[in-house]
C-alpha cells in the first residue's frame, strides 16, 4: 500500500521538475537557412557557424512540453484514485472528491513553495469545451430513461424555478448585505450580486454523482437530485450570460428584461433542438455500420462532441444539446451495433468521463493556491449562509406544491436530502474566473472557493451518515427480472387506457403514442431490419441480457446468419403453428394447477377434457373438502398408469396429491363402502391387480349423485 502511495509523489516531483524548466531566450532560427548556419548575436548579420559534432545523446523537453505535462496530470490524478481505492477504510467516510481536492491542495502547495508564483489554473474554455462534456456524456447516455421521464415535471420544477428562486434570493440578499456594509462592499452593484447569484446557485452533477453513487439511495431521490443538477447547471449558465450581458449595457430597461427571459427559453429550446437532430442522425449513422463495427462507437463520441459544439457556437445550452442527443440516440445505437461496441462505449465513456472528473477536483485543489484573494467576512459568511438558507426554503415551498399533484410524494427525509445535497464544484469555479475585470473579482473568486470546499467537504462527508441516521431508502441493488418489467408495461398499458377511456392526457396516454410513433416510424427507420425484434418481451428480454452481460464476448454464430434474412413460405408458417398449437394444447392437458388459498374450487378452464365434477357438501363437511373424479378404464379393467385416484383435498396439498383422509360418501351409502387404506400414495404409484375391485365403488357411488343431481 505504501508502494502505490509513492507513485503519486514520484510522479509530482516529476511533473513539478518539469514545471520548474524555464525556456531559454533564443532568437528563431529562419527557415531559408540550413540547419548549422546561425545569427551571429553581435551585428545581427549572417555568418556560418563552425559544424557541431554529432550528439549521441540530446534533450528537447520544449519540444513535447505541452502532451507531455498534460499525460503527466492525468497519470497524477489516476494514481490519485487508485490509491483512494486501495486505501482500506478511507472510501468509506470520506468521499472521492474530497481526497482528489486534497491532493491537489498538496500539489498546488509544493509547485507555490517552489516556484513562488501560482500554480497552473484550470481555464474556462478547458473545463467547458474539453473537461465538461464526456461527463455530461456519461450522464445522458446511461441515464434512466423510465425514471427520468417519469419525474420529468419534478425535475423542472426544481431545476427552473428552483434555480431562479436561488438565484434571485442569494443576488439581492447578498446586495442587502452589500447596502448594510457600504464602506468595504459599496462598490459592489445589484447586476453584480445577480450576476454572482446565478453561478453560486450551480448545482454542480460532477460533485453530485461523486458523493450519491457512494451512497445507493433509491431510484426516485437519486433521479430528482441528479436530474435537477443536470437540468439546473444549463439554467445557471444561460442566467450568467444574460446578467453578464446586461452588465455590459449602458442602462438596463423592462424591454430588456422581457428579451432576456425570451432568450433564456431560446436558449433552452434550441440546445434541445440541436441536440435531437444530432441524435438522430447518430442513429441513423449506426444503422449502416454493419460492415465497419470497428468505427461504430466512433460515431456516438463524434455526433455528442458535434451536437456541444455546435450549440455552444450558436450560444444555445451545450448541456441539454449533448443530453438529449445521448437520450435519443441510445437505444436506436445499441439496437443497431454489435455486443462488442456497447462494451466498447460503455467502458469508453466511464473511463473518460472518470479521468475528466478526477481532473477537475485536482484542479480545483491546485487553483486554490493563488494570490488573488480577497477576504471579507461579512460577504463570505452571508454567502455561505444564504446559500443553504434559499436552497432549503425553495426545495420545501417547491415540495410542497409538487406533492399535490404527485401520487408518490417525495417525502420530509428525501427533501431532506435534496437540499442538504446541493453541492457545488468546478461550474461556479469556472464561471467566477470568466467575470470581467472589477473591483471586487477577488472576492467573488474566494467566495466560490470557500462555499465549494464548504460543500464538498462539510456537506459530502456529512451527508452519508444523515442518509443511514434518517434510514433514507436504499437502492435496490437486484436487477428487474423479465417477469416485472413485463408486468410494469401491462400496468403503463392499463393506465394509458384507463386515461383514454376517462378523457385524461396523462403521461401515460402520451407515453402509449410516443411508443406507437416510435415502434410504426422511428424504429422502423433508424434500426436495420435484421436486428429489428418482433416482440416487445423479446425487445425487454434483450435489454436485460444487456445489463447482466456487459463484458462477455459473444458466442461464435452456430448457423449461417445469411440464413436469417430469408422470409419463411407459407406453407412453413402454417406447419410452424400447427407443431405449436399440437404441443401447447398436449402440455396445456398435462398441466396440474396447484392449490392456492385464493382459489375456492378448481378452474374447470385449465384442463376441459379431464371435466372434474365436485360433490355438493353441507356445512358441517367443508373442514374435510374433497374432490371425486371418474376417471376412464383400460380394456383389462385397470387404471392406466397416467391417470390416478385424486380424493381428499386438504389445504397443503396439491390436486394432484391424494390424502390419506378416507373418501366421504353419501349417508345412504355409508354402511355399504369399505374405509379408504390410510396408507399415502406416491404420485407413481400402480394398483395392483388385487385392488382394483375395491377402487371400483367410488365411481358407482359418482353415478348415483350424479343421477341425484339431475333429478334435483
Amino acid at each position: 500500500m505504501a508502494a502505490l502511495w509513492t507513485l503519486p509523489l514520484l510522479l509530482s516531483g516529476c511533473l513539478l521538475g518539469c514545471l520548474a524548466l524555464t525556456p531559454p531566450d533564443e532568437l528563431p532560427q529562419p527557415h531559408n537557412l540550413p540547419p548549422l548556419l546561425g545569427f551571429n548575436g553581435s551585428d545581427g548579420g549572417p555568418s556560418v557557424d563552425l559544424p557541431m559534432a554529432l550528439r549521441v545523446f540530446s534533450v528537447d523537453y520544449h519540444h513535447v512540453q505541452a502532451p507531455f505535462e498534460i499525460v503527466l496530470w492525468i497519470m497524477l490524478a489516476s494514481l490519485a484514485k487508485l490509491g483512494f481505492h486501495w486505501s482500506g477504510r478511507v472510501p468509506a467516510v470520506v468521499p472521492e472528491s474530497c481526497v482528489l481536492i486534497m491532493v491537489g491542495l498538496l500539489v498546488g502547495g509544493v509547485i507555490y513553495g517552489v516556484r513562488h508564483s501560482a500554480p497552473p489554473t484550470l481555464s474556462a474554455d478547458a473545463f467547458f469545451l474539453f473537461l465538461l462534456p464526456p461527463i455530461v456524456l456519461d450522464a445522458g447516455y446511461f441515464l434512466p430513461g423510465r425514471l427520468f421521464f417519469e419525474n420529468l415535471g419534478t425535475i423542472l420544477w426544481y431545476a427552473v424555478l428552483g434555480t431562479l428562486w436561488n438565484v434571485l434570493g442569494i443576488g439581492l440578499s447578498l446586495y442587502g448585505v452589500c447596502l448594510l456594509a457600504q464602506s468595504s462592499l459599496g462598490d459592489v452593484s445589484l447586476l453584480h450580486c445577480l450576476l454572482f447569484g446565478s453561478l453560486i446557485a450551480a448545482v454542480d452533477p460532477v460533485a453530485v454523482l461523486s458523493v450519491f453513487q457512494e451512497m445507493h439511495v433509491n431510484e426516485q431521490l437519486h433521479i430528482l437530485v441528479f436530474g435537477e443538477s443536470l437540468l439546473n447547471d444549463a439554467v445557471t449558465v444561460v442566467l450568467y450570460k444574460l446578467f453578464e450581458s446586461f452588465l455590459r449595457l449602458p442602462s438596463v430597461s423592462g424591454l430588456d428584461v422581457l428579451l432576456g427571459g425570451c432568450r433564456v427559453v431560446v436558449v433552452g429550446l434550441g440546445g434541445l433542438c440541436v441536440g435531437l437532430f444530432f441524435g438522430l442522425v447518430a442513429a441513423l449513422t449506426s444503422r449502416f455500420t454493419s460492415k465497419a463495427q470497428v468505427i461504430a462507437p466512433l460515431f456516438v463520441f463524434l455526433y455528442s462532441y458535434l451536437s456541444y459544439l455546435t450549440s455552444e457556437m450558436l450560444h444555445l445550452s451545450g448541456i441539454m444539446a449533448i443530453v438529449t442527443c445521448a437520450v435519443t440516440m441510445k437505444q436506436y445505437v445499441e439496437a443497431n451495433v454489435s455486443e462488442h461496441s456497447n462494451t466498447s462505449i460503455q467502458y469508453f465513456l466511464k473511463m473518460w468521463s472518470s479521468v475528466s472528473e478526477t481532473l477537475i477536483f485536482i484542479f480545483l485543489g491546485v487553483s486554490t493556491i493563488q494570490d488573488v484573494h480577497m477576504w471579507s467576512w461579512p460577504f463570505v459568511c452571508s454567502t455561505l449562509l444564504l446559500c443553504l438558507i434559499w436552497r432549503a426554503t425553495g426545495v420545501l415551498l417547491l415540495t410542497a406544491v409538487v406533492n399535490k399533484l404527485r401520487r408518490n410524494a417525495v417525502t420530509f427525509r428525501d427533501q431532506f436530502i435534496i437540499a442538504y445535497g446541493g453541492l457545488r464544484g468546478a461550474i461556479c469555479f469556472s464561471l467566477v474566473f470568466l467575470i470581467d475585470d472589477f473591483p471586487k473579482k477577488r472576492l467573488f473568486i474566494t467566495t466560490t472557493i470557500v462555499v465549494i470546499l464548504f460543500t464538498v467537504f462539510v456537506q459530502g462527508m456529512t451527508i452519508k451518515p444523515l442518509v443511514e441516521l434518517l434510514d433514507v431508502k436504499r437502492k435496490k441493488r437486484a436487477l428487474p427480472t423479465v417477469s416485472e418489467e413485463i408486468h410494469s408495461r401491462l400496468i403503463d398499458h392499463l393506465l394509458a387506457g384507463i386515461e383514454d377511456v376517462v378523457g385524461y392526457w396523462g403521461q401515460h396516454y402520451w407515453k402509449d403514442k410516443f411508443e406507437q410513433f416510435n415502434k410504426k416510424y422511428l424504429r422502423r427507420f433508424l434500426i436495420r431490419e435484421d436486428h429489428q425484434a418482433r416482440s416487445s418481451i423479446l425487445r425487454v428480454y434483450q435489454e436485460l441480457e444487456r445489463r447482466e452481460q456487459r463484458g462477455d464476448e459473444e458466442a461464435p454464430p452456430l448457423v449461417d446468419p445469411r440464413s436469417h434474412s430469408r422470409l419463411l413460405l407459407p406453407e412453413e408458417m402454417d406447419s410452424i403453428r400447427r407443431i405449436l398449437s399440437r404441443n401447447l394444447q398436449n402440455f396445456n392437458n398435462k398441466q396440474t394447477p396447484a392449490y392456492s388459498r385464493h382459489t375456492l374450487h378448481q378452474d374447470t378452464t385449465m384442463d376441459r377434457t379431464r371435466k372434474p365434477l365436485h360433490r355438493h357438501q353441507s356445512l358441517g363437511e367443508r373442514h374435510t373438502y374433497n374432490t371425486i373424479t371418474h376417471w376412464p378404464q383400460v380394456e383389462d379393467g385397470e387404471f392406466s398408469e397416467s391417470h390416478r385416484v385424486r380424493a381428499g383435498l386438504s389445504r397443503s396439498h396439491t390436486v394432484c396429491s391424494i390424502s390419506p383422509r378416507p373418501v366421504l360418501q353419501d349417508s345412504s351409502a355409508s354402511a355399504q363402502t369399505a374405509p379408504a387404506d390410510p396408507r399415502p400414495a406416491g404420485d407413481d404409484q400402480v394398483f395392483p391387480q388385487h385392488q382394483v375391485p375395491a377402487r371400483r365403488t367410488p365411481k358407482k357411488q359418482l353415478s348415483f349423485v350424479l343421477e341425484n343431481e339431475k333429478q334435483q
